[in-house]
């Protein structure tokens, strides 16, 4: 197992990887940012038009 470790520590295509996977991470984090954030304003904008509109 600690070969494994150091042959994984040398190795660019580890390093490669753990930077993929941390590029991937954000890129997943802004989204669900930002859908929570639209989710939050398309909410209060739907309920402002709803009473804003008249009814027939």
């Amino acid at each position: 197992m600690l070969n494994f470790i150091k042959n994984f520590r040398n190795d660019e295509n580890g390093a490669v990887t753990v930077d993929w996977v941390v590029l991937t991470a954000a890129v997943v984090g802004l989204a669900v940012a930002a859908y929570t954030a639209l989710d939050t304003n398309i909410s209060t904008l739907a309920t402002g038009a709803a009473t804003t509109m008249p009814t027939f």
